[in-house]
């Protein structure tokens, strides 16, 4: 019989991609068979969830083509140990305990960011696998995965959900979960205090697996690439775990020194798109059942079909009903739905450049001409970065389209989002003046 399971899983690797068969059903072991049903074995809850959704029907097909009869796919879960630390049989990655887990430096890490609370839908299929593989060592000679997104489409998750399982499965590894900010800061904080080379040790010696968020914004601190490129250096030759997390790809990255993009480029990058609609109900469901809200199909499809930009907004949409309902001791209905949904949608449709540009120049009283021109003026550069950040912020737009915009190359163009973006975490006039226009936008009144 193993060689009737030989023969279907050479058919198997013919009808997939090459890393979805190396991931998911080539570790596949045969167990036993009768004549009504098949059994195969399993490393991990994971990967049986994972096999039974996606190839289960793809795996009976083949069988019966192979064999000449049907077959019933059972999938049960290894009780062979991977590794020394004693283990239960279900080997599923459970919630952790009733607080953030405190990994050995750097953040807290969400205890409900876990690969079973992730949503997996075409649109992060492979940054799933990927990242599933690296925490679970699946793939030997890839130590290095980037992952790339927009912000609020899971990237983070999927980062903490790495840590979080090494964590709980290698409890002795020493796991560090940071941003580029705080590995700058800490940095400055280090050279400021004389305890430079304690920095270094600590990272080139003392970390196992590095989970770095938002890489994107090392672009110009020099000496922070400098001192990063050399500690990857270390961790890289040391065959450490390494994750890094961005809005751009290495190459779009600005005011980046070449080694340092050279070590971004030979991780794995895994891309995470916008969820589909049928991956968009899939998370909302998820959701309401994991906090215990009750909707109505119709409802959950409506919020759906209207909240299509990130999971926050779907978050944001499914905490607004709920919170209205409770409040106001109203029924969870697609009228109460439409009421949340209107105050949180924008009108995309009807915002483009042109209409962005014609805003923001009308709010500092500068002309188009002014706005498209090489001029440097404070007085032009900052009304023309946040123009950029909005025509990023509520269009489609790719990057170069909206540099050319604005007569900027794609890398001047990301540099202008990316100081807008630092701008907006204080409390100060360029928050005020963002928000004001965003809600111009927002209420179609531009």
């Amino acid at each position: 019989m193993k060689k009737i399971w030989e023969e279907t899983k050479a058919a198997i690797k013919l009808s997939i991609p090459t890393h979805c068969f190396r991931m998911w059903i080539d570790p596949l072991k045969m167990v036993k068979c009768n004549e009504y049903s098949i059994v195969l074995s399993s490393h991990n809850f994971f990967s049986k969830k994972r096999v039974l959704d996606n190839y289960g029907a793809l795996i009976e097909s083949e069988l019966k083509r192979v064999t000449g009869r049907k077959y019933r796919l059972l999938i049960e879960v290894s009780k062979t140990k991977v590794h020394s630390k004693p283990k239960e049989d279900n080997n599923f990655q459970l919630e952790l305990p009733n607080i953030n887990v405190c990994p050995h430096s750097g953040r807290l890490m969400r205890k409900d960011f876990t690969f079973d609370h992730f949503v997996v839908g075409g649109n992060n299929d492979f940054a799933y696998s990927a990242s599933l593989s690296l925490a679970s060592r699946n793939i030997a000679h890839q130590n290095s995965l980037f992952l790339l997104s927009k912000t609020g489409l899971g990237k983070s998750h999927l980062s903490q959900a790495i840590g979080n399982y090494i964590l709980s499965e290698y409890p002795s590894e020493r796991v560090y979960y940071m941003t580029a900010d705080d590995f700058s800061n800490e940095m400055i904080h280090a050279f400021r205090h004389d305890s430079i080379n304690k920095f270094k040790g600590k990272y080139r010696n003392q970390c196992d697996v590095l989970l770095l968020e938002d890489v994107h914004y090392l672009s110009g601190k020099e000496r922070t690439q400098i001192e990063l490129a050399l500690t990857l250096d270390t961790l890289f030759e040391s065959g450490k775990k390494i994750i890094f997390s961005s809005c751009c790809l290495p190459a779009e990255i600005p005011k980046i020194n070449d080694k340092l993009r050279s070590r971004f480029s030979c991780s794995l990058i895994s891309n995470i798109d916008p969820p589909d609609f049928r991956t968009r109900v899939k998370i909302l469901q998820k959701k309401a059942m994991h906090n215990g809200y009750k909707l109505q199909e119709d409802v959950i499809h409506y919020l759906a079909s209207e909240l299509t930009e990130d999971v926050r907004q779907l978050e944001s949409g499914l905490i607004g009903v709920t919170a209205k309902s409770s409040l106001l001791g109203a029924p969870i209905d697609l009228m109460l739905a439409e009421s949340v949904v209107k105050n949180i949608v924008r009108h995309r449709k009807n915002i483009t450049i042109d209409a962005i540009k014609k805003l923001v120049c009308k709010y500092y009283s500068i002309s188009i001409n002014d706005i498209v021109s090489s001029s440097r003026k404070q007085s032009i550069v900052r009304p023309r970065q946040i123009a950029i950040y909005l025509s990023r912020r509520y269009t489609d737009s790719p990057l170069q389209t909206i540099g050319r915009s604005f007569n900027r190359y794609h890398a001047t163009a990301l540099h202008s989002i990316g100081a807008v973006e630092r701008g907006l975490k204080g409390n100060g006039p360029m928050q005020k003046q963002v928000e004001f226009l965003c809600s111009k936008l927002e209420s179609g009144k531009f």
